[in-house]
C-alpha cells in the first residue's frame, strides 16, 4: 500500500471524501500478497567427488572465467566457431530472444498505467446553424487527460510482475545458448569419436584383409586347408562391412552438424577436417558448495522470478476488490465562423474525481485471486522441483567423470595388453605355430578394448559438456540482454557460448 500517497490524498481532501479516504487506507494496507521468493534447503556440499583441481582445497573450488571458456580447453578448434554459428541459427535461441523482447514490451506497457494518459483531439465542420442564421464554420481542438491514482498498487504489482517476467525471460535467453552450445558440443564430440572409432575399424579391415591375402596364398602352397582360406575371407569381408557402416555413421553426425550450425556442408567438413587435440585432464572446476553451483543457473533463476510476478500477480489481484480512483481534466479551444462574426473560446476543466466501488460480480473478483493463489503455488513448486533437479544433475555429471577417470586406465591398459598380445599371435600364426581362429580371436578382442577405449573418451566428454551445463555455463545474473535485432551466422562477433 502506497501509503504516503494516501495521506497526501487525505490531507488535501475536502472533509465529505475525508472518511471514505480513511476507508480505503485501512483497506488498501490490509493487502498482503505471498512471499516473492521462497527459501531452497540445499546440500551443504556434494556427495560425488570434484574434478582435481575443484576440491575445497581451493577457495570455493570455482574458476568462473575457466568455466566460461570451457569449449576452448577442449582442443578441439572447430568447436568455438560452431558453437557461434549454431547460436544465430537456432529456433530455440531465436524464441527465447523473441519471448524476452514480449516481456519487455508488456513491462513497458504495464508501467505506462502508473501514469496518466494525454489524448489530443481535433474536429472541424461547417454547415447551416440556426442560432448564427446561416453557413457556419466551427473548429475544435483540445487535450484530455485521465490518470487512475493507483491507491491499492494493482497496478504496480502489475508492473513488478511483468519486470520479474523480462527478468526470467532474459535468463532463458541465456539458458537457451547455453543448450545450444551444448548440443554442438555433443554432436561435435560423437562426431570425433566416430572418426576414431571409423581408424580403428578401418585399421582392423585392413589388418583382416591382409591375413586373408596369406592365407589364401598358403592355401595354394598347401599349407592352409580351404577352410582356414574361407574363414580368413569372410573375417575381411566382415570387417569391410563394418568399417563401411561406421563411415556412413560418421556422414550422418555431419548432416546433424550442417542441421545445428546451418552452414554450408563443404565449409562445415573443411572445418572438421582441422585436427583436435587431446583435452585437458580438467576443462573447468565448480563450486564446492552447491548453493553456489545453484546460484549460476539461468533455469533456476527464471524459476525464482515465476515466483516473483505469480506473487505480484496475487497483490494485483487482491487490490483489484477494492475501489478505483480516478483523476480526469482538459485544455480546449474552439472557433466559430458565421456571417463575418468570429468568436474564439477557451476551456478548461479538472475533474471528476471519480471513486468506483465493486459491489457485485459474481465472484469473479475471487475467483481472480484464488487463480492467481493457484498459479502462485504452481510456481513454488516448480522452482523446488527445479533446484532438486539441478542438484541432480550436478551430481550425475561428477559421478560420470569419477567413473570415466577410474576406468580410463584399465582401458588403456587392456589396449596395450590385447596389442601384445595380438601381435605375438600374429607372429605365431606366420610361423604355423598358432591357428587361425587362436588369430581371430585375439583380434577380437583387440578390437573390442579399442573400441571400448574410444567410447570411453567420447563418455568422459559428455560428463564434462553434462557438468557445463548443469553448472550454468558460467551464466550470472549481470549478463547482457539480448539483442533487439537477431544475429546473422556470417556476421556473428566472437561471443561467449554460455
Amino acid at each position: 500500500m502506497p501509503l504516503a500517497r494516501a495521506q497526501s490524498f487525505v490531507s488535501s481532501s475536502p472533509r465529505p471524501v475525508l472518511g471514505l479516504a480513511l476507508l480505503l487506507l485501512v483497506a488498501g494496507c490490509s493487502l498482503q500478497a505471498p512471499a516473492p521468493s521462497v527459501p531452497l534447503a540445499t546440500p551443504a556440499g556434494w556427495q560425488a567427488p570434484l574434478p582435481a583441481s575443484a576440491e575445497p582445497s581451493l577457495p570455493h573450488g570455482s574458476n568462473p572465467r575457466r568455466l566460461l571458456q570451457w569449449w576452448q580447453q577442449t582442443g578441439d578448434p572447430a568447436l568455438p566457431g560452431l558453437i557461434e554459428a549454431a547460436q544465430a541459427a537456432s529456433p530455440t535461441v531465436g524464441t527465447a530472444r523473441s519471448r524476452f523482447l514480449q516481456a519487455r514490451a508488456a513491462r513497458v506497457s504495464a508501467g505506462a498505467a502508473l501514469g496518466p494518459t494525454l489524448d489530443a483531439t481535433a474536429q472541424t465542420s461547417r454547415g447551416f446553424s440556426q442560432i448564427a442564421g446561416g453557413i457556419a464554420t466551427q473548429n475544435q481542438a483540445g487535450l484530455q487527460a485521465s490518470w487512475e491514482i493507483d491507491l491499492f498498487g494493482a497496478n504496480a504489482a502489475t508492473r513488478d510482475a511483468a519486470q520479474a517476467r523480462v527478468e526470467g525471460a532474459q535468463a532463458q535467453w541465456h539458458d537457451a545458448r547455453i543448450s545450444v552450445a551444448a548440443e554442438v558440443a555433443n554432436e561435435l564430440n560423437n562426431f570425433r569419436s566416430c572418426r576414431r572409432e571409423l581408424a580403428i575399424q578401418e585399421s582392423d579391415a585392413a589388418s583382416r584383409a591382409e591375413s586373408a591375402r596369406l592365407t589364401d596364398l598358403a592355401m595354394r602352397a598347401g599349407f592352409q586347408s580351404t577352410a582356414n582360406a574361407a574363414l580368413a575371407r569372410a573375417s575381411s569381408a566382415e570387417a569391410a562391412a563394418r568399417a563401411r557402416q561406421q563411415r556412413a555413421s560418421c556422414d550422418i553426425s555431419v548432416k546433424a552438424l550442417v542441421a545445428l550450425t546451418a552452414l554450408d556442408e563443404p565449409e562445415l567438413r573443411a572445418r572438421l577436417a582441422a585436427p583436435a587435440q587431446p583435452p585437458s585432464d580438467t576443462l573447468f572446476a565448480i563450486d564446492h558448495l552447491p548453493a553456489a553451483v545453484l546460484a549460476q543457473r539461468p533455469d533456476l533463476f527464471n524459476a525464482d522470478r515465476n515466483v516473483a510476478a505469480a506473487s505480484a500477480e496475487v497483490g494485483s489481484a487482491q487490490a483489484k476488490r477494492y475501489p478505483r480512483l480516478t483523476l480526469a481534466g482538459s485544455v480546449g479551444a474552439a472557433s466559430f465562423k458565421a456571417r463575418g462574426m468570429n468568436v474564439d473560446v477557451s476551456t478548461w476543466s479538472i475533474g471528476p474525481l471519480s471513486v468506483s466501488l465493486p459491489l457485485f460480480d459474481g465472484g469473479r473478483h475471487r475467483a481472480d485471486i484464488d487463480a492467481a493463489r493457484a498459479r502462485y503455488d504452481e510456481a513454488v513448486t516448480q522452482y523446488r522441483a527445479t533446484a532438486r533437479q539441478a542438484v541432480r544433475e550436478v551430481e550425475e555429471a561428477l559421478v560420470n567423470l569419477e567413473s570415466t577417470a577410474a576406468r580410463t586406465t584399465d582401458a588403456r591398459a587392456a589396449v596395450e595388453g590385447y596389442q601384445a598380445s595380438f601381435e605375438a599371435t600374429e607372429q605365431r600364426y606366420r610361423g604355423g605355430l598358432a591357428s587361425l581362429l587362436e588369430l581371430e580371436e585375439s583380434r577380437r578382442m583387440l578390437l573390442t578394448a579399442r573400441t571400448t577405449q574410444s567410447a570411453l573418451e567420447r563418455e568422459r566428454m559428455a560428463a564434462w559438456i553434462a557438468l557445463y551445463r548443469a553448472a550454468g555455463g558460467g551464466w550470472r545474473q549481470d549478463a547482457p540482454a539480448p539483442p533487439d535485432t537477431p544475429p546473422s551466422a556470417s556476421a556473428m562477433p566472437a561471443a561467449n557460448p554460455s
